[in-house]
């Protein structure tokens, strides 16, 4: 996930933060049914040159000699992955930079034009079913005090009285989701696009840097055995200094801290998931030091990318740029609260 699956500056964002928000106060559980109660009904309310270190055997074998016929090679062949193979060649030879060079712009560009919007998207709809939450606790209150009176009239058991108040919560709530056009579904959707983007790039890039790419793979293979920069000038080979792959997982780890700072009284969903994410992070950066250094320069650039988008979101100016509604949870100072919180949490910490 972070570095892996869910990708440096994919899951992490898309799908780690949604899954906070979406586990936290404003979707938990359906307020509970107090049965019994006597109060009267309600009015019912609407809704490089060196030697190089070997690679692991899944990173350097041809595709057609990793489980033939299996899943790998099918997705290293596909039409996606070859997209994405043609945009690097093509952001390449269009911009003339060092293959190092034309990964970075390539990233930075997705991310700004696919990623970003969808990114805004998701605080929108999230930002839109918090502030519903307040109508659905009236909501709430009022069919709970229906349900009981009308469960004592009638002489329906518990279960029974459970059973219609979660079945009539669940559709007012599904009708105000229809009214505000917000359902939280929606919010997957920076998920869905982005896994799937994250997979195919990082495919290209180990297509392109082990010559399985194309017939002309083996040209490419070569520019990127001498395309990189600094401490990794082959981008074929992984990086023996493990700096590239240590700071993919320190980003990563800062981008889960950051969502979880903002974090008051987690949840148990909600802490499971940090430390879910926080071990798929420390995880990935043995991974990451096993696969050509191209791939985990890509990971890190969308890494980076990644977190200032995630901090981007949380200025109230760019916000309100992108029309997202204003929320109780939001501050005028992001910033100054998420260094307060970290240095509370970390440092000041006795």
């Amino acid at each position: 996930m972070s570095a892996g699956l869910w990708g440096p500056g994919s899951g992490l964002r898309g799908g780690a933060e949604m899954l906070f928000r979406l586990g936290g106060r404003w979707l938990r559980p359906l307020p509970a049914l107090q049965l019994w109660a006597r109060d009267p009904p309600l009015a019912p309310v609407p809704t490089s040159g060196a030697k190089r270190p070997t690679l692991p055997v899944w990173a350097v074998a041809p595709v057609s000699a990793v489980h033939a016929n299996g899943w790998y090679e099918a997705l290293a062949a596909s039409s996606p992955v070859r997209v994405a193979e043609e945009v690097l060649l093509g952001v390449h030879a269009a911009t003339g930079l060092p293959w190092w060079g034309s990964i970075l712009l390539s990233t930075v560009a997705l991310r700004g034009a696919v990623t970003l919007p969808l990114a805004a998207y998701q605080h929108y709809i999230l930002a839109k079913v918090e502030n519903l939450q307040p109508e659905i606790k009236t909501i709430a209150r009022h069919l709970n005090q229906e349900v009981a009176v009308r469960a004592n009239q009638l002489g329906w058991s518990k279960r029974d009285a459970r059973l219609t108040y979660l079945k009539n919560m669940r559709r007012l709530i599904s009708e105000l989701y229809v009214r505000d056009n917000c359902h939280p579904f929606k919010a997957t959707v920076l998920v869905w696009i982005q896994l799937p983007m994250w997979i195919f790039m990082s495919f290209a890039l180990r297509n392109l840097s082990t010559g399985a790419a194309h017939s002309e793979g083996f040209s490419v293979q070569e520019q990127l055995a001498t395309g990189g920069i600094l401490w990794f000038p082959d981008l074929t080979a992984p990086d023996s200094t493990w700096i590239l792959p240590i700071s993919v997982g320190v980003i990563n780890l800062l981008i889960v801290e950051i969502c979880a700072l903002q974090k008051i009284g987690m949840s148990r969903f909600q802490t499971y998931i940090t430390y879910f994410v926080r071990a798929m992070s420390v995880l990935m950066i043995p991974i990451a030091a096993t696969v050509p250094s191209s791939i985990v320069l890509y990971w890190l650039c969308s890494s980076f990318v990644g977190l200032s988008q995630n901090l981007l979101l949380r200025s109230p100016g760019f916000r309100q740029l992108c029309r997202i509604p204003s929320t109780k949870s939001d501050s005028e100072t992001p910033y100054k609260d998420i260094f307060a919180a970290f240095n509370t949490k970390f440092i000041s910490r006795k």
